[in-house]
């Protein structure tokens, strides 16, 4: 039985406890709150329902939780309620119903803890979205990790997700990558406002060596040859980067595309026609102050030119013409500002501006040795995604960018990440499942198979243990999805880890010599199977590998 179980099986039986005694049955809540006690000793979980409903109708909460406790223990999937404190109710599940969970988990298989929460979501999920000026540097790598774990994580409760980059070809950053690529194969010194490393003199040698001729073209003309072909063996590089690192992008699109399909000029058309752009100085601002903003955005300058928030406009229009009923941005810890803009501009094109979700992503810091690792070999100045996958490789890289919330900043112990030991917590987590697959080769050599029906038996206090955890495992996921947070499967699965390496401690699965194997061992069998299921399940979620052998 899950939490999810059990909070179902309360609920009908508190509400046949009010019918009985006469009391408005409307007051339940739609969910029954259950939780584990921090103490195992109060029980195996524990509701505050009376709490919470008690003095709404008229009754004292401890006394509708003796009411409530004594219905509890007469079902067949509870073993025991007591009262507690002012009004809660500490349960026990009977054997039976508790170990239901091993026989779900094996039943489901790789659908274990995926949910329907989310079904009927169509969800455009951007992330990364680097400008194609040089390697994707440590903040863009988080958002890849995180961005593409909270879309498995999406799908998982159900939501159509599509993966989004927004490939920035237009604007002054491209124009200084190109000034850069052209001073580099001329052996000129790199312009003031430009980009240096090595990537840029490698990338401008494929750009001399692909367009011949290139050096003696006209300035104008030879500054667009090295952005055009610049940018695409760049980004060339970065896809190329984000697919090794297991996130890949199901569209790209340009933003200079913007432009070309004329949708900032109806984006902006439209704003006019609405009242929603005026006219002031020889600009035309957004009222977004109107929905919430700090201030009205200029979108028109005066020299006529469109304003950065101009192409932001039309791509969240586009966006929408798509058939998405919700976006989902993650942006840097520089784009705070973002928040209310998307959420005006959403309003003002009359698009529910709550549909629009900006996330912000705080900064990532890598400590080596105690001090901290500031430079990249190839990109001059900061350290890249191909840097810390050269240091620690991708499953490390990728859990230790997810395992936290992305509203901390977060330090990256690389010496920590080489451990092969219980401190590294990715180590920790892919060596239960190591472990795991090894105890089923061994069960194999033995000729011993598990066996579900005999799960009834597993009385033992760390047995029970890790049977609620991994019945907890789908409301992980769930919380995971409804909050933004895939940090959370992480933590689950370093708690799951823990839970079995204890059990393994303190329960023998295969019997030893000379002795015969038992139920019990069997019924362990298939907890061990289960565990190991869930750890895949969890690790497929954050997009790390389940190994078989470490």
């Amino acid at each position: 039985m899950t939490p999810a179980d059990l909070a179902a099986l309360l609920r009908g039986l508190t509400q046949t406890v009010l019918t009985e005694h006469g009391l408005d049955a409307a007051a339940l809540p739609a969910t029954v709150t259950v939780e584990r006690p921090r103490n195992p000793e109060h029980g195996d979980y524990s509701t505050n329902i009376a709490l919470q409903i008690g003095k709404k109708l008229g009754v004292a909460p401890r006394e509708l939780a003796q009411w409530l406790a004594d219905a509890y223990a007469a079902d067949e999937g509870i073993a025991d309620a007591q009262i507690a404190g002012p009004g809660f109710v500490n349960l026990r599940l009977a054997a039976a119903a508790q170990n239901s969970v091993i026989g779900a988990v094996l039943e489901q298989g790789a659908d274990y803890g995926r949910g329907t929460d989310l079904v009927g979501s169509t969800v455009n999920l951007e992330f990364v979205s680097a400008n194609p000026t040089g390697p994707i540097h440590l903040g863009g790598t988080r958002w890849a990790a995180v961005g593409d774990a909270l879309g498995r994580v999406l799908s998982a409760q159900g939501a159509a997700v599509t993966r989004e980059y927004y490939f920035n070809d237009h604007g002054g950053q491209i124009d200084r990558f190109a000034r850069s690529l052209d001073a580099a194969a001329q052996g000129k010194p790199t312009p003031e406002d430009g980009y240096a490393g090595e990537y840029i003199d490698d990338i401008a040698k494929r750009v001399v060596a692909d367009v011949p001729g290139i050096l003696d073209l006209p300035d104008d003309e030879r500054i667009e040859a090295f952005r055009a072909r610049g940018v695409d063996l760049m980004f060339a590089h970065i896809k190329e980067s984000l697919h090794e690192f297991g996130t890949d992008f199901d569209v790209y699109t340009h933003e200079n595309s913007m432009f070309e399909r004329g949708l900032v000029d109806e984006s902006i058309a439209e704003l006019k026609a609405n009242g929603n752009l005026y006219e002031s100085d020889g600009a035309w601002w957004l009222r977004s102050t109107d929905y919430g903003d700090d201030k009205d955005r200029v979108v028109l300058k005066s020299d006529g030119d469109a304003a950065y928030i101009a192409g932001d406009i039309a791509y969240l229009k586009d966006k929408f013409g798509r058939g998405f009923n919700h976006l989902i941005y993650m942006l840097g810890a520089d784009h705070h500002g973002y928040v209310v803009r998307l959420k005006a501009a959403a309003a003002a094109l009359g698009y529910d501006p709550a549909s629009v979700e900006v996330l912000i992503g705080q900064m990532v810091n890598l400590v080596k040795d105690g001090e901290p690792v500031r430079m990249s070999k190839r990109a001059g100045t900061v350290v890249t995604l191909d840097d810390l996958v050269e240091m620690v490789g991708v499953d490390a890289a990728r859990y230790s960018l997810i395992r936290s919330s992305v509203d901390v900043n977060i330090d990256i112990d690389l010496d920590l990440l080489r451990k092969q030991s219980n401190e590294n917590p990715v180590y920790y987590v892919q060596y239960a499942h190591a472990r795991l697959a090894a105890l089923a080769r061994n069960a194999a050599d033995l000729g011993l198979t598990a066996d579900p029906s005999a799960v009834a038996l597993l009385t033992e206090a760390a047995e029970g243990e890790l049977i609620r955890t991994l019945g907890d495992f789908p409301d992980v996921v769930a919380t995971a999805a409804e909050l933004r947070e895939p940090h959370r499967v992480c933590r689950y699965l370093e708690t799951l880890a823990g839970s079995y390496h204890r059990f393994y401690t303190q329960c023998r699965v295969l019997p030893i010599g000379d002795e015969e194997a038992t139920d019990v061992n069997r019924a362990r069998l298939a907890l061990c199977a289960a565990a190991r299921q869930v750890l895949a399940n969890g690790l497929a979620l954050v997009g790390v590998g389940a190994p078989e052998r470490m």
